[in-house]
């Protein structure tokens, strides 16, 4: 498949007031295929209940979608440890309620791909905690499987090796991951390229993000445009052919005041790479 129909970007970087500033934001960096935050539609559906008939006509591509949660603070490691994903009992019941009203939305779009940030996995399995989240994953997972749709874990929060553990626990067809590059680095948990090949089949949908290392074990590391962070972009191209992933790409840029033109030069980038095969 030609990378013109594989590219996308995730529409949650533009940070669109409504899908008509998302729909000029997206003519203007000339993507024409998107991820769709499903919330906004979910929270409000008079101002964006009507976003797949606008898309049909200006012809965009909804291939996917993503949902957030309650409560996630993404203020330092630790805090997005203890609010991240699932995870939060005090949030439990009403992200059951909005993650089942989004299932809703995605059907009704038409998309079978839905991602989200489940939380940090506890690599033992004895973990308390473990359990706890496993079968709130596992009812997600379900209900969204009755529904035809598959579910997508966000990368980053753990390892590779432990993301593995945990899927094959699960055991659910439905369920794969999102990789983002980038959050392996931004998370500090391990090389990026060697994650890509350990996930290997169980990668549905990929995220074109570029980051920095952080110099100060515990924080955060920078996220930055693509093509200008520590991602070895030819070597993820050449992991994912390896891997058999011949699946779609969003550019995803959630830092920096510049985000269109980041966006385009990403695009841009990522193109290059091709263009020189």
């Amino acid at each position: 498949m030609e990378l013109v129909n594989r590219l996308g970007v995730c529409s949650w970087s533009l940070q669109p007031a409504s899908p008509e500033q998302l729909a000029a934001d997206l003519e203007e960096i000339d993507l024409h295929r998107v991820q769709l935050a499903l919330d906004p539609l979910r929270e409000n559906p008079a101002a964006w209940g009507h976003t797949r008939r606008l898309f049909d006509d200006k012809g965009i591509s909804i291939v996917s979608g993503m949902f957030v949660t309650i409560g996630e603070d993404y203020s330092t490691l630790d805090s997005i440890r203890e609010t991240g994903g699932v995870v939060p009992d005090q949030h439990w019941e009403a992200n059951w309620k909005n993650i089942q009203d989004n299932a809703a939305v995605a059907t009704e779009l038409g998309i079978r791909i839905v991602t989200f940030h489940a939380g940090f996995l506890p690599h033992d399995p004895n973990d308390p905690d473990f359990a706890r989240l496993a079968k709130r994953i596992a009812m997600i997972a379900d209900h969204y499987g009755e529904r035809g749709l598959k579910l997508g874990f966000e990368t980053g929060q753990e390892t590779a090796g432990t993301l593995v553990e945990f899927l094959e626990a699960l055991n659910r067809p439905n369920v794969g991951v999102n990789f983002d590059p980038a959050n392996m680095i931004l998370y500090n948990k391990g090389n990026p390229i060697e994650a890509l090949e350990t996930l290997g089949k169980y990668v549905i949908q990929c995220h074109i993000k570029d980051a920095t290392y952080t110099s100060q074990e515990g924080t955060w590391g920078e996220e930055v445009p693509a093509g200008t962070g520590q991602v070895d972009w030819k070597a993820f191209f050449e992991t994912l052919e390896k891997i058999g992933y011949r699946g779609d790409l969003f550019i995803e840029r959630e830092a920096g005041d510049q985000r269109k033109k980041d966006i385009r030069s990403g695009r841009d980038y990522i193109a290059g790479l091709f263009s020189t095969e």
